[in-house]
């Protein structure tokens, strides 16, 4: 098979099929999903609400293209992850052209590779939130204003600028900080800082960037005033870098195991690129590419709020430079490579077991391990045992090292999408789809009690009853919060999610 259409292959794998397998996440599916929901029904397209209360978490186009989305296909799963799972198809795609057309075509396909099955990159790249569609426009845009360094062609340069708005309407002003101080750094490194502020300060770009980002904006402050200045750039940019946000924090070295599971199954390619960081600074673009990732990194890990997906925004940079180690120096598929993903599948394939060792505390956390049993059964089990008998046959096996590759990519991302992830899904998430259908089908109006899930909403497709509870009153909630409830009669319940109806 052709090395294109194999990536083609396991895009559409990865990226399209699975998409509808799992109920949504409230981490942060849910949240987006609702908004989207909510603005369908208001009719409302410039401010966005999460239970009927202001959401200024993020920009507009996201929820914009969910809601799209959900016109064509539906209100459903598949619709409302589907513009993030286009958007990481166009990702690859850019990242294996820029590879392409800056290198060769072996950098292309083993950086794409790498993108295509990094497990974080499958976490995110489909998932109904905006991150996907933001490392499109942040990679893209650094693509582009590398071109125009390189050709001079101002048309690079110009859409650049357009890329940048596009990301700044995704995800605010990160969007632009990723691609003009790596630029800067770049460009102070190497003596350039005149050329890089006409590059910044070039005035047709500059319009272009106020001609497609502006206008959400002003109307947004238009209909909410000092409330959208507060909510967006104070609360959800400023404040996420100078406190731990929502109570994500960590230490400064915080990064360095994501950076190491996200990266799997090629983390030991990983490790063996940065030992060869030197021969990156030998090289214009990818000392670049290295600036890149690096700046990300340490932002980041300096930033009080730290969330595993905030550094892939850096991710496009290392992939190419993880490609360009791969296309020069990795020459035989062995058990150094495949050694973390076997730890990882002994460890996947174990803790089922473990689960019953542990006692939480908390009800719910109880209630929910009781529930393991079903969700990661035999099935789960002999997949698991299946992809590591595929794993190590590869060591044996004679075959091209790219379709050698390409097949342990496949198996482990595959395994993550088809298997873990689901079984995860119905574990945590399907309870609160089922106990949702249920309101719905009896046409109940229920109180979040104790429970902040939107993605109940999504499902039930209506707004929480903001109302004291009393009797008659139909609630969901945590097992661990019926207590506090007196009488009730349960009407659903599963892995610690209960709708009940108030008895007095």
């Amino acid at each position: 098979m052709n090395l294109r259409l194999l990536l083609v292959a396991i895009a559409i794998i990865n990226f399209i099929l699975p998409l509808g397998l799992t109920p949504l996440f409230d981490l942060d599916e849910g949240a987006f999903s609702e908004a989207t929901r909510e603005m369908l029904e208001s009719g409302n397209y410039i401010t966005t609400y999460l239970d009927g209360s202001l959401r200024f978490d993020k920009p507009i186009l996201i929820y914009w293209l969910q809601a799209f989305s959900v016109k064509l296909f539906g209100l459903n799963e598949f619709a409302l992850r589907f513009p993030s799972a286009i958007a990481g198809l166009l990702w690859a795609l850019a990242i294996y052209y820029f590879a392409k057309r800056a290198f060769n075509q072996k950098v292309a396909f083993w950086a794409t590779l790498f993108m295509l099955s990094s497990l974080q990159i499958n976490l995110i790249a489909k998932a109904a939130i905006a991150d996907s569609l933001l490392n499109l426009f942040i990679a893209t845009s650094i693509f582009s204003v590398w071109l125009y360094l390189d050709t001079q062609r101002k048309i690079y340069l110009y859409i650049s600028f357009a890329l940048i708005a596009l990301g700044t309407l995704t995800k605010g002003p990160v969007a632009i900080m990723v691609p003009l101080v790596s630029l800067f750094l770049y460009m102070l490194l190497k003596n350039r800082l005149k050329e890089f502020f006409k590059i910044v300060f070039n005035p047709i770009g500059i319009l272009i960037f106020l001609l497609i980002a502006a206008p959400w904006y002003i109307l947004e402050y238009q209909d909410q005033g000092q409330k959208f200045i507060d909510g967006f750039f104070l609360k959800h940019n400023l404040q996420r870098f100078n406190t731990a946000f929502e109570s994500h924090k960590g230490s400064y070295f915080y990064y360095i195991p994501v950076v190491i599971l996200g990266i799997l199954p090629f983390t030991t390619i990983l490790v063996k690129t940065f030992n060869k960081i030197k021969s990156f600074f030998k090289s214009d673009l990818e000392l670049f590419l290295l600036i890149w990732f690096i700046f990300v990194f340490i932002f980041f890990s300096f930033s009080g709020t730290k969330l595993p997906h905030y550094v892939i925004y850096g991710y496009s940079g290392l992939f190419i430079l993880m490609g360009i180690f791969a296309s020069n120096y990795y020459k035989k598929y062995n058990f150094w490579l495949i050694f973390p993903v076997v730890l990882l599948l002994i460890i996947l394939f174990a803790l089922p077991f473990l689960s019953t060792y542990i006692e939480p505390k908390n009800l719910y956390i109880k209630d929910i391990l009781a529930g393991v049993d079903k969700s990661f059964g035999i099935k789960y089990l002999i997949f698991i045992i299946a992809a590591l008998v595929i794993v190590v046959a590869l060591l044996k096996i004679k075959l091209k090292l790219e379709y050698k590759s390409a097949i342990f990519a496949l198996t482990f991302s595959s395994l993550i999408n088809f298997i873990v992830i689901p079984s995860y899904g119905n574990l945590v998430q399907q309870p609160l789809k089922e106990a949702a259908l249920y309101a719905k089908k009896h046409n109940l109006k229920v109180i979040r009690y104790g429970i902040t899930m939107p993605s109940f909403l999504v499902y039930l497709e209506s707004k929480s009853l903001k109302a004291k509870p009393t009797k008659g009153s139909v609630i969901i909630t945590k097992s661990k919060s019926l207590k506090e409830l007196g009488k009730y009669k349960v009407l659903y319940s599963k892995n610690g999610i209960y709708l009940v109806k108030l008895l007095d």
